[in-house]
């Protein structure tokens, strides 16, 4: 094995890859990618192409160095790569075409119904599909960055099993495959709109008329309903991510939490009290056993759906 020659274009090249590296990882790779283009070098000239020539060409089939530098990164240096990109714009394409003139509507009827003002309606329907559209870019954007973080391994990993296309998904038919993602998709939609539209769109008004949620008021003052329609979005976005995404453990993983994190959520609400608005029981002239017998119907619910995902989650692991 030769060296190349200080100043060389093999110097130039790596330069322009460790450039773009971590310093932690410069010498290693900077070892490993000179020795291979000495050794390629080296193969060329050695069938008789001129030592010049050889250089070159072994650094043009090398590509871009920024390129390279981006392969022998930790971790990826896009925010959405190729492999979740598809799935990624269809998820958001779905929900801002369903969601946002969903609520638009929805309190645009609520405001109407109120009495209030034409400019008022469409002011409070237009910053309502504002407010629904950001959310929605940022938390689909935020679970596709770190399901692609979490399911890609970087370059320097090593597999302790080589891949095999048995590791790749199973082939759904495209029917069912979209007909499934649409219809979670539109169940999603109606459900996250219910309960941020719920303080508006209920049955009872306080003496003043103004409206009384049938959700606690506590659940908006913490931000909690927030971050419940997070999750229950993260868990659509898993639905999209299953497949378009090689199955891999951390994959897995983040999808079974996806799973079983809403409804997790709301079995701690329900013992705690904090689901039902007190409020919304006695204006409606509900019993003390009806709120009782609701919060026993969603923890059954939330522990079915709990159950459901951890044994999905092992069966797809076992075929795995």
């Amino acid at each position: 094995m030769t060296s190349a020659p200080s100043g060389s274009l093999t110097d130039r090249y790596i330069q322009a890859v460790l450039t773009g590296l971590p310093a932690r990882q410069r010498p290693e790779i900077e070892r490993e990618l000179r020795a291979s283009i000495a050794d390629a070098v080296e193969d060329r000239a050695g069938s008789g192409e001129p030592a010049a020539d050889a250089e070159a060409a072994v650094l043009t089939g090398l590509g871009d160095p920024a390129r390279l530098a981006a392969g022998y990164a930790d971790g990826p240096r896009h925010l959405i790569g190729p492999a979740l990109y598809s799935g990624y714009t269809r998820l958001l394409t779905a929900l801002l075409v369903t969601a946002v003139p969903a609520v638009a509507v929805a309190v645009a009827g609520a405001r109407a119904v109120q009495g209030a003002t034409l400019s008022g309606v469409l002011g409070e329907a237009l910053g309502a599909a504002l407010t629904t559209g950001v959310h929605i870019a940022l938390w689909t954007t935020v679970l596709f960055a770190v399901i692609e973080r979490a399911a890609a391994p970087g370059r320097g990993a090593r597999r302790e099993r080589p891949w095999t296309p048995a590791a790749l998904p199973d082939p759904p038919s495209r029917r069912l495959r979209y007909g499934e993602l649409t219809s979670v998709t539109v169940a999603t939609v109606l459900l996250c709109a219910l309960i941020l539209l719920s303080p508006m769109l209920t049955t009872e008004r306080t003496p003043g008329g103004d409206p009384i949620g049938p959700l606690s008021p506590w659940l908006w003052e913490t931000g909690v309903v927030y971050v419940f329609v997070a999750l229950v979005v993260a868990d659509l976005g898993y639905a999209f991510a299953k497949y378009h995404a090689r199955w891999s453990v951390p994959l897995a993983v983040a999808g079974t939490v996806a799973d079983v994190a809403p409804p997790v959520t709301l079995i701690w609400l329900v013992a705690n009290g904090k689901a039902l608005n007190p409020a919304f029981v006695q204006a409606a002239g509900w019993s003390p056993d009806v709120p009782r017998w609701v919060g026993i119907g969603l923890v059954v619910i939330s522990v079915i759906t709990v159950l459901n995902a951890v044994v999905g989650g092992i069966a797809r692991a076992r075929n795995r």
